[in-house]
């Protein structure tokens, strides 16, 4: 059974830093894109970033770019997300996700992602 574990969330105050960790087990994802979502409290669920199997590709979204970096573990099963000055709207559930078989990002709403995780809450206070 593929589970996909995320940690690292928290309450923390806006321009602090948090770094999120999802390791996965069942199976290795070393050879499939890996990423982060978010749902805010009454939002629909929104991408934030990917990695491709290498590394070599990273993508993110407007809001996060420049604040967030995404990084990944082949040898750990782990996916990780930096997230620097953190602001009020960052407030979500972080959910990491894997692809099932895409090697890179895909552009639709999932992501071409396949296994969700079961989030981890930042709250980050004003």
């Amino acid at each position: 059974q593929v589970q996909l574990v995320e940690s690292g969330g928290g309450l923390v105050q806006a321009g602090d830093s948090l770094r999120l960790s999802c390791t996965a087990s069942g199976r290795t994802f070393s050879s499939a894109a890996m990423g982060w979502f978010r749902q805010a409290a009454g939002k629909e669920r929104e991408f934030v970033a990917a990695i491709s199997v290498s590394g070599g590709s990273t993508y993110y979204s407007d809001s996060v770019k420049g604040r967030f970096t995404i990084s990944r573990d082949n040898a750990k099963n782990a996916v990780y997300l930096q997230m620097n000055s953190l602001k009020p709207e960052d407030t979500a559930v972080y959910y990491c996700a894997a692809s099932d078989y895409y090697s890179d990002y895909v552009p639709q709403p999932n992501g071409g992602m396949h296994y969700w995780g079961k989030g981890t809450l930042v709250t980050v206070s004003s």
